[in-house]
């Protein structure tokens, strides 16, 4: 039996690999073994450090706004416990950079919590529903030929329409059938 060999398939995956490793020191960027062993152990920090690298920024943002917080009198755990007594949803990212590029804005931040910590919270706005509308079609009897724009009509109003008339079928009907059949 003839030796099988894995032609252009492993070939394909030795040159991924080979090129991943583009770059790199030495026979790890030549040899498909050391690459190999390189490219995979490269692949597991770079899976780690995506996930490190959302950590270093959020302490990043954390020392920022403690940094800031004590230039106005408080401390990063007071400041956040008053904005959510306050109920201000600035994720510290933003505050970080208003801490850093407009120190006055994140003042009025300290004293938005400074107030809330003290008792004097905010009134919050309820926001009340709109009134629904109802929505009466009067169809006037029709002695004379009048002509009724049914396109500007909804959907509904029509079948109801339609029922009224006396239409077999119209409650499965469409838009464009019902102005068809009342029109008639």
């Amino acid at each position: 039996m003839p030796r099988v060999k894995g032609g252009t398939v492993a070939r394909k995956r030795r040159k991924k690999i080979l090129k991943l490793a583009k770059g790199y020191f030495g026979s790890k960027s030549t040899i498909y073994r050391t690459a190999h062993e390189q490219v995979m152990r490269s692949l597991r920090y770079a899976y780690r450090d995506r996930k490190q690298k959302k950590r270093e920024f959020r302490k990043l943002w954390i020392q920022r706004i403690n940094a800031a917080s004590k230039l106005n009198g408080m401390k990063y755990s007071t400041l956040i416990h008053g904005l959510s007594l306050a109920n201000v949803q600035v994720n510290r990212k933003m505050l970080a950079d208003l801490a850093v590029h407009q120190p006055a804005d994140f003042t009025a931040y300290c004293a938005l919590a400074k107030d809330a910590l003290a008792g004097n919270l905010p009134k919050k706005e309820v926001a009340k529903p709109a009134p629904k509308k109802e929505v009466k079609v009067e169809v006037a009897p029709v002695a004379a030929k009048e002509t009724v724009d049914y396109s500007k009509m909804l959907v509904k109003d029509l079948k109801a329409l339609a029922v009224e008339k006396g239409i077999e079928g119209a409650q499965s009907m469409l838009k464009a059938d019902l102005i068809a059949a009342l029109s008639k």
